[in-house]
């Protein structure tokens, strides 16, 4: 019998063991929907003065601008008019709307698998944004971004788990009318993902013709409405404290569709919204409550995402901060006031203004995001893919930005406390036998029950790293996002179902 016969099975069980430890887990330890809520920058007095501020701003200073149609909705739904053509929303109106409000529903993706609940205190990122650079994968420098970028970006997400749902992230700079625009951004997302995702409408007549689009996706006419897998990104209401006329009719025509909305509020501390931040949360919440009234009077107890955005911007020189401690407070305590009110909260974090795959991007995007989820923000916008204040968009930013989710989704898992878990057999075994944990069984279930392994991140010694290449993060997400891109190329769309939306729509 030689050496070779006797050391043979050894290496092949080692190199087994090793390749058993390098897989990821069987289940996700930590996927998209845990719990916040944990983090509280708002005492209970000090959210009971917000609200009440907010009250009084809605019945005394009231809405302007209210297009007629909504006036008349408004009005008798129990509003008041008011001297200068405005609008006061008295406290019991704005408590109907909020009694009204779903607390939970569906965000249904076209794959049944992919649809999320929201509401109650689950935390889901996604994206959201209308970029005009992209990030050249390439030459690591803004160009415009194009029709194709809207494509690949889509695609690209479509393979990312922590990214839960999908807006599109960049404006297609290529296609310049406004309703090939709209046409062209949805057939994006009917293209290339299976997972909830949501557009914009410029105009409130291209709504109509664009749900036939989804209703050729959906297998036939009045099919979408029946289980709607878009929602609508709007604005219906301007800082300050007055509404849009044609988001306000934006709305009205998803509403007849039965499009889910998201209406956002992204007032600016200091421009549009006081500058103390306690200020710009009271009109920021009146602003987002007047967009949930307006749709209760329109049809009380439909799904609406109350997305009250607070957005900074820098004092010294009046350009838009996407990343710091103020953002990062602000749509945590939004977050907070959207959950005390039993609301389903939409928050914007991870926005970061570094133009570079840096330090910088690292920082703004991991602060703000996690302090969002900690404050159980239900959906957090613009936290994948977002860089350059949100002027741009970055491949490598999503595949980056997908990781960090994974460490934020497994901090708000915590810590499970149990008498299994504090394992005083396992360290009396370890103590008294072989002096450590590894290999020891409470240890190989822990490795796949309680821990998530980056895919990306480098673990290394620094010898190793070295030997490798010494590659960076930037590097790194760029290769696999081109390696997603070169195979990835879902086919969600049947010939017959492309072929009837070309017949009915220009398709770029």
């Amino acid at each position: 019998m030689t050496d070779d016969t006797l050391t043979a099975p050894r290496r092949s069980g080692r190199r087994a063991r090793l390749a058993q430890r390098a897989a990821p887990p069987v289940v996700n330890p930590a996927p998209p929907g845990q719990l916040g809520g944990a983090y509280k920058p708002l005492t209970d007095p000090e959210l009971s003065a917000i609200y009440a501020t907010a009250l009084r701003l809605l019945e005394h200073l009231g809405m302007g601008e209210v297009p007629d149609r909504l006036a008349a909705v408004l009005l008798a739904a129990g509003a008041r008019q008011m001297p200068g053509a405005r609008i006061s929303i008295p406290p019991a109106l704005v408590g109907d709307a909020i009694a009204a409000a779903p607390r939970t529903f569906t965000l249904h993706g076209r794959d049944p698998a992919r649809s999320i609940t929201v509401g109650g205190r689950a935390v889901h990122f996604g994206t959201g944004g209308a970029a005009v650079q992209a990030l050249d994968l390439e030459t690591q420098r803004y160009r415009a971004s194009t029709l194709r970028d809207l494509h690949d970006f889509t695609r690209l997400q479509d393979t990312l788990t922590n990214i839960s749902w999908f807006t599109r992230c960049c404006i297609a700079t290529d296609v310049p009318d406004e309703y090939a625009l709209d046409v062209n951004t949805a057939y994006a997302l009917m293209k290339n993902t299976t997972k909830p995702v949501a557009t914009a409408f410029t105009l409130a007549e291209n709504v109509a013709p664009i749900v036939e689009m989804f209703d050729i996706t959906a297998g036939g006419k009045g099919e979408f409405a029946k289980r709607p897998f878009v929602k609508a990104h709007i604005s219906p209401v301007i800082s300050p404290m007055r509404y849009g006329e044609d988001a306000v009719d934006v709305v009205f025509e998803c509403i007849a569709h039965n499009i889910p909305i998201s209406c956002i509020t992204a007032a600016q501390a200091g421009a549009t919204a006081p500058a103390t931040l306690a200020g710009f949360l009271a009109q920021s919440l009146a602003e987002t409550l007047a967009s949930l009234v307006m749709v209760h009077a329109i049809r009380p107890g439909y799904p609406m995402v109350f997305s009250n955005w607070p957005l900074v911007i820098d004092l010294r020189t009046g350009a838009f901060a996407g990343g710091g401690g103020e953002i990062a407070v602000l749509n945590a305590a939004s977050a907070q006031l959207s959950n005390w009110l039993g609301l389903v909260s939409g928050v914007a974090c991870s926005m970061t203004d570094a133009k570079a795959i840096d330090a910088q991007y690292g920082a703004e995007k991991g602060i703000t995001s996690l302090a969002a989820a900690l404050a159980g923000g239900n959906l957090i916008y613009e936290s994948s893919g977002m860089t350059a204040s949100l002027l741009g968009a970055s491949f490598e930013g999503f595949i980056l930005d997908n990781e960090m989710h994974s460490a934020t989704y497994r901090a708000l898992r915590g810590i499970e406390v149990s008498d299994e878990n504090l394992g005083y057999e396992a360290i009396c075994a370890a103590v008294l036998g072989e002096g450590h944990f590894l290999g020891g069984a409470q240890t190989l279930q822990a490795m796949e029950r309680d821990y998530v392994y980056p895919a990306l991140a480098d673990r290394e010694n620094p010898r190793t790293w070295a030997d490798n290449g010494a590659s960076d993060a930037w590097g790194r997400a760029r290769m696999r996002a081109q390696e997603i891109l070169a195979k990835h190329h879902p086919t969600y769309l049947s010939p017959e179902q492309d072929a009837a939306i070309r017949k009915a729509f220009t398709i770029l």
